[in-house]
């Protein structure tokens, strides 16, 4: 297939870009720079923002792609409070603008496969234990809520039959691809490791570190991507929590990163906060109905793999 992946030149879009290669798709990476050089060779780059409408049009009638990877995002719940203009904009106004450009082209093409890149923050913090994807929603920032109005938008094209749909809700998303680490200061992982290299004094752990999150695996991730474009079914829009299933604890991540480098974490204890004590994905619909295993997402081998690339 002939893929867009909206959003390719960040954290996730690289791993895509290179599995979808690896599993001989040809790709074209949309991202709003050319600036970056790791892009991967073979991957064709057109520059654009999801919100200028006009140049997304111009670039999904000339691609004429069988397919689209959205990924492009602005993705920081805390920030979207200051700005939730932005989050709007980015991420339910360029979502609309990549359907109506593929509604333009609908009468000359086949339906597109659409995968789109979702979060679990939409379950916000009211329920505890393995969240299913039949819970009924609960943002609670505009980041969240933005996702969920793009999801909606998804889901409601998907029903005229002009593309098939799947959400991926990803859960926490750690573990290199390709030399490329998460950087991003607003997650734990990147957090310990900069503590570990002196770049901060200490990491944060609110009480005693025992609230538990889920972790999977980047490459991991991009595998569910392309699992996703296999099995669209058009006219159709379905979800799927992709993650590991596992339940690691704020304190077990900072005491696996404590053994996998041989360096202790400096560590300050903050006051317990109101957070749910315990958020996993249930993912057995991923598994039974992509065939879908996360099978790299083990907290020791994502941990190792992502201080492998950041010590590098």
């Amino acid at each position: 297939m002939h893929v867009l992946v909206t959003g390719g030149l960040g954290y996730l879009g690289h791993a895509v870009t290179h599995d979808l290669l690896a599993a001989d798709h040809r790709v074209t990476v949309l991202s709003r720079s050319r600036a970056d050089a790791r892009r991967h060779a073979d991957a064709g780059l057109v520059e654009g923002d999801v919100r200028d409408r006009g140049r997304i049009r111009e670039i999904v009638a000339a691609g004429r792609f069988d397919a689209v990877c959205h990924l492009a995002a602005v993705s920081r719940g805390r920030d979207s409070f200051a700005d939730p203009l932005t989050y709007y904009d980015v991420n339910v106004v360029g979502t609309l603008n990549l359907l109506m450009a593929l509604d333009n082209v609908r009468e000359s093409v086949p339906p597109t496969r659409f995968v789109f890149a979702s979060t679990d923050k939409i379950y916000g913090s009211q329920y505890v234990g393995a969240l299913g994807e039949d819970l009924a929603p609960h943002p609670e920032s505009p980041y969240a809520a933005s996702k969920v109005g793009a999801e909606q938008l998804v889901a409601a094209y998907a029903a005229t039959g002009a593309i098939g749909a799947i959400t991926l809700r990803c859960f926490n998303i750690a573990g290199t691809a390709n030399g490329r680490t998460d950087t991003d200061t607003a997650r734990i992982i990147p957090n310990v490791f900069r503590a570990l290299t002196g770049e901060l004094p200490y990491i944060t752990l609110n009480g005693d570190g025992s609230a538990v999150r889920d972790f999977v695996h980047i490459l991991d991730v991009a595998a569910a991507l392309r699992l996703s474009l296999a099995a669209v079914r058009v006219g159709e829009h379905r979800v799927y929590n992709i993650g590991s299933g596992a339940a690691s604890s704020m304190a077990q991540v900072v005491a696996t990163a404590e053994a996998v480098t041989g360096l202790q974490v400096p560590v300050r204890r903050a006051l317990p906060k109101p957070e749910p004590q315990t958020l996993t994905a249930d993912n057995s619909r991923a598994v039974k109905e992509l065939g879908w295993l996360p099978e790299r997402s083990g907290l020791a081998e994502l941990i190792a793999d992502a201080w492998s690339t950041w010590h590098a």
